[in-house]
């Protein structure tokens, strides 16, 4: 649910303003609301791109965690981010260097470890050393009678020789010539050796500066941070009568609602406090349950709500957890999913463990699935004939009945998100805009009502029963799809509202089965790589076992990877696509931000 806000605006006395901020900040409850529309011109070295420079080392050195050799006294924030500078800029340096010097070495090694100061000896007395690169299919005994050629080496491809002459002359051969190494190749070899130990020194200086310059760094970050929030309310500021009044105007959160008042009332502060209505733009604060709370960050990922509408994190969040189970289907990769995330979540830091409980509710979901589609590890528990599972056969089902689920899911979700679509209006603009939204409902789920009692043979309805159904239906759809407009652009917007609602319904509900071929999918793969395994095992007695089980492991393993991804991307599909689009979901809210001197917190 969104939590609802409280909009304060207060007036103060210009001498009094810079004081009242400081304060303000510290009990950190107000969202400011921004007013400035001037466009906002940093300079290269201001604290915007200070703070970007910081989060920017601590992520670089969070990497690099070791147990600290030595205390480093207290510094600026900038002489911390100097010392990295430097060492990072000696480590790029080092690592073109050691480019070049491979380079070089792979050019050296067909000449082997020659001398090069015995070449420059050599070619001051006019004794010269011609160096020259042919293709084996080039190469004739030419070469070596008319110049002497001396073979120094070869490879598949090329042969690598040296001519000696006395003077230089020309030499005409169809082989190219190269310049001779500066360095011989044991020479590169120790100067490789050599940038590697200073970049490793380097390394280990950084690895032991993290343990304790992280630290210092957060809490210049915090700093840093606290006074751009500073300036941001000062830039947010409405100053009137010559600069002498200043109104700043933010928004509080309900549960805080009490500590800003005590606040105001000690400090006697004026100010107007009104409770936001469904048409200000207020920044959106989730509170949510236990379990929908672990999908928070899934919806954020496309938008957080606008202030009028309602939060959907509780209304998607268990069909996103059955669609996963769907798409993944198989009850053995749920069982991993469960155990992987129960033994990491041991040992995990504590912002990481959300992430690990929503892995094991996604874990069950697929479990359940898996039961009903009867798959585990590759293995199709319909036709396998275990005594464990024996009692569970009534409840699997085959391709067709987990194809009629997947259908049955998505016109659950589609007829689930126009009912929140009709609360939306309701909400937002009275009872009066959610008649054609109504009208949708009572023809679809009629309609689905009527022909599911057929189809069973329970009852045979009157078809007068559902002419009756389509006619209230299809009239409240005319009439109220645009209550404010007239009667004649009622009727013609709703019949464009008929014919793309009855196109756009019938898309997202074949997008539905997604799920189903996903999950087959998925059953098949795992179906395939336990035959290849099988075959495996007639190889032979010692080496056939051994072979089975580490193809078992690649096999399935690589399974759950690729489906995993799919099992995560598709149902996220069917979410922001289907169900947000049939409950008129808008979106676009603004993150709550308090104003606070504790920016991490």
């Amino acid at each position: 649910m969104i939590v609802p806000m409280f909009k304060y605006a207060f007036l103060l006395y210009h001498r009094d303003y810079l004081h009242f901020l400081n304060e303000l900040q510290q009990v950190g409850v107000l969202h400011i609301m921004p007013q400035s529309t001037e466009e906002y011109v940093e300079h290269p070295d201001n604290k915007s791109t200070l703070l970007l420079r910081v989060k920017e080392k601590i992520r670089f050195l969070e990497k690099r965690l070791s147990q600290p050799t030595q205390q480093l006294p207290l510094m600026s924030v900038k002489q911390l981010l100097d010392i990295i500078d430097q060492r990072q800029e000696r480590l790029e340096a080092l690592s073109l260097e050691l480019n070049v010097a491979h380079s070089e070495l792979l050019n050296a090694a067909p000449w082997g470890n020659f001398n090069p100061e015995t070449i420059r000896k050599l070619t001051e007395a006019d004794i010269h050393l011609r160096f020259f690169r042919v293709s084996k299919k080039k190469f004739t005994p030419q070469f070596q009678e008319q110049y002497g050629a001396v073979m120094v080496s070869e490879n598949d491809l090329y042969l690598y020789f040296v001519i000696v002459q006395k003077g230089k002359s020309e030499i005409t051969i169809d082989a190219k010539e190269v310049q001779p190494p500066e360095k011989s190749f044991s020479e590169l070899q120790n100067h490789i050796r050599h940038i590697e130990t200073k970049m490793a020194n380097i390394n280990q200086e950084l690895d032991e500066l993290a343990a304790e310059v992280i630290p210092q760094l957060q809490k210049g970050k915090d700093t840093i941070q606290s006074e751009l929030d500073f300036e941001q309310a000062l830039r947010n500021t409405q100053k009137k009568f010559d600069n002498r009044l200043m109104i700043l105007e933010g928004w509080v959160p309900a549960p805080q609602k009490e500590r800003i008042d005590a606040f105001l009332n000690e400090k006697q502060i004026v100010c107007v406090v009104q409770k936001a209505t469904p048409r200000d733009r207020a920044p959106i604060l989730l509170q949510n349950n236990r379990f929908s709370r672990l999908f928070e960050p899934i919806g954020k990922l496309f938008s957080l709500p606008s202030y009028a509408e309602l939060d959907l994190t509780v209304f998607f969040a268990p069909f996103f957890m059955l669609f996963f189970g769907f798409c993944l289907g198989d009850a053995g990769y749920g069982l991993i999913f469960i155990v992987a995330a129960s033994l990491y979540k041991i040992k995990a830091a504590k912002n990481i463990r959300p992430y690990l409980t929503l892995i094991q509710f996604l874990g069950i979901a697929t479990v359940l699935l898996g039961i009903v589609s009867g798959t585990f590890f590759g293995i199709n528990l319909i036709e396998a004939n275990f005594r464990i599972t024996a009692s569970l056969k009534k409840i699997f089902l085959d391709p067709g009945g987990l194809l009629n689920l997947s259908i049955a899911l998505g016109a659950a979700q589609i007829v689930f998100g126009m009912c929140i679509k009709a609360a939306n209006q309701i909400r937002q603009h009275g009872w009066a805009y959610a008649l054609g939204t109504f009208g949708w409902l009572f023809m679809i789920v009629g309609s689905g009502a009527y022909f599911l009692l057929t189809s069973m043979e329970i009852q045979t309805p009157d078809s007068r029963i559902l002419t009756l159904i389509l006619s209230i239906g299809g009239i409240l759809v005319l009439l109220f799809t645009d209550p404010k407009t007239g009667l004649i652009s009622r009727v013609g917007q709703g019949v464009w509202n008929i014919y793309s609602t009855v196109t756009g319904v019938f898309g997202d509900l074949l997008s539905y089965i997604r799920l189903f071929a996903l999950g087959l999918s998925s059953a098949i793969l795992g179906f395939v790589i336990n035959e290849i395994a099988l075959e495996m095992l007639k190889i032979s007695p010692i080496i056939g076992p051994v072979f089975f089980i580490i193809f078992l492991i690649l096999g399935h393993t690589m399974n759950i990877l690729i489906s995993s991804l799919s099992s995560f991307v598709h149902p996220m599909r069917l979410t922001f696509v289907e169900f947000f689009k049939n409950a008129g979901f808008t979106g676009g809210g603004k993150p709550y931000k308090p104003f606070s001197n504790h920016p991490s917190g």
